[in-house]
């Protein structure tokens, strides 16, 4: 051992300088990806603007949407499953092609019904074109990719927003029904912002998202552009979406995949965690071999099924983890289902309902709540506490009844 330290004091400095050397010569790039999230530190994130919500729209409640807006709504409506009726304003920022066309019916909707919808993007589903009446063009930004933005009835003129190789602009829209609220200009002025009645409610179209990111929120004065045009909102509660930044990143890969990624962009904690992992490497090297074996004392396997499955259930809870706890519940159930009952559980549909209920003697709409209510969580991708207590209260009132 006292002739291998030499060498492992060399390694040490060899990797230490490397690891300075590195650490200086490795610049960090900056990630101008438009994911729009609001999770997102990065430039076009929208972390800043979704931390604003509340002070923005005081006393009300903020939403964020995981979901496609059909499903979210629906379950939300006076007959659905959800916990409220959703009213209020739907603020979507960026990514609307990734709304399925049953979703934008129910947009539509939802804002007939007397509620404001809010959309920013370069350029919309094709079905928000049609129904609203508005056409999109745009213009190659060549100059100096510097775009000049205003409202009009606010005193918000010519915010600049650069990093804009294209101007997008409504080239067509019904001046008798719908109402231009803003402009953007590169050598004139062009509209960019429309309010366009439809129903008893409003839908807002605006075209540049970049406005609400980071990048632009937090440098110089353009932070008031955006204060204006959320200001045309009615102060109401918030449904902020944030199912179409889900996909862009689960598609692109344009956040963090762990923590762990995190730390290896740094440089300074990469080469900690790689010196660290050298080290180890070189100790089990050099104390591969002991001079006597550790003789171990084998004690009786005790019996800790129970104190494991509280260990488990409690370890479930305090990490949040109401997904699996849920998932394993249904499936429990459903085991269960097929042991007791002899009855496929494939499909939950109306026939397996009508089987269930003739062999248990339940009611049979107290079985159909239940069964509902399982496809309602099988479709949904993010689990709350109240989600987890109403699924084991249909359970228990199964096996009680």
């Amino acid at each position: 051992m006292k002739k291998a330290l030499p060498i492992i004091f060399i390694l040490a400095a060899i990797i230490i300088a490397g690891a300075f050397f590195m650490g200086v010569k490795i610049t960090r790039t900056v990630d101008w990806e438009e994911s729009f999230n609001e999770k997102s530190n990065k430039p076009y994130g929208t972390s800043v603007f979704y931390k604003e919500l509340k002070h923005l729209f005081k006393d009300h409640k903020i939403r964020t949407v995981y979901h496609q807006p059909d499903s979210y709504l629906q379950a939300n409506s006076e007959d659905g499953y959800g916990d409220h009726t959703a009213k209020g304003n739907y603020i979507i920022i960026g990514n609307t092609d990734y709304l399925s066309e049953a979703s934008i019916d129910e947009l539509l909707s939802f804002v007939d019904a007397g509620n404001t919808l809010f959309l920013s993007d370069y350029v919309f589903p094709q079905k928000f074109h049609d129904t609203l009446d508005v056409s999109i063009d745009y213009f190659d930004n060549e100059k100096d990719s510097i775009t000049y933005h205003s409202l009009k009835y606010l005193d918000v003129k010519n915010v600049a927003i650069d990093r804009s190789a294209f101007m997008q602009y409504f080239s067509y829209f019904d001046s008798i029904n719908h109402q231009a609220l803003g402009q953007s200009k590169i050598d004139k002025n062009y509209t960019n912002f429309l309010k366009v009645p439809f129903g008893e409610g409003n839908v807002y179209l605006h075209t540049e998202p970049k406005a609400f990111t980071n990048y632009n929120l937090l440098k110089d004065n353009r932070y008031q552009y955006v204060e204006g045009l959320i200001s045309y909102l009615p102060d109401d509660d918030i449904y902020f979406d944030s199912y179409t930044k889900m996909q862009t990143r689960y598609s692109a890969d344009v956040e963090k995949k762990s923590n762990l990624s995190w730390f290896l962009q740094q440089p300074a904690f990469k080469w900690a965690w790689y010196t660290a992992i050298i080290f180890g490497i070189l100790f089990m090297i050099f104390n591969a071999k002991r001079r006597q074996r550790i003789i171990k004392i084998i004690k009786p396997l005790p019996n800790t099924t129970v104190g494991f499955v509280k260990t488990v259930s409690n370890l479930y809870l305090e990490t949040q983890d109401y997904k699996n706890i849920v998932d394993k519940k249904i499936t429990y159930f459903l085991e269960k289902i097929r042991t007791d009952y002899n009855i496929n559980t494939s499909v939950l549909d109306e026939n397996f309902i009508d089987r269930l209920a003739s062999k248990t003697g339940k009611k049979k709409e107290d079985i159909k709540s239940l069964i509902d209510f399982i496809n309602w969580l099988r479709s949904k991708n993010e689990f709350f506490e109240e989600n987890l207590i109403k699924l084991n209260r249909h359970i228990e009132a199964f096996y009680t009844k």
